[in-house]
């Protein structure tokens, strides 16, 4: 089970790499990396890097839509 969740989480974080330089989706960086993460603690340690810069890109999209909605 070790091994096939990590050869999934290798293909999904390849095909994220390759999907963010080429038109596509990094969801599927962050499902292996969510795969990897589960037996591999420096991918837990960069999976908890990536989490909080996306939530404070959310929050800073946030705050941009906010400011533009009402002008």
């Amino acid at each position: 089970m070790k091994l096939l969740r990590m050869m999934l989480g290798g293909i999904l974080i390849s095909m994220g790499i390759l999907l963010t330089v080429l038109p596509g989706s990094i969801l599927f960086l962050l499902a292996g990396l969510i795969l990897v993460s589960i037996d591999y603690k420096p991918a837990r340690k960069l999976l908890a890097l990536i989490q909080k810069s996306l939530t404070k890109a959310a929050v800073q999209l946030d705050r941009f839509l906010l400011k533009r909605k009402y002008r």
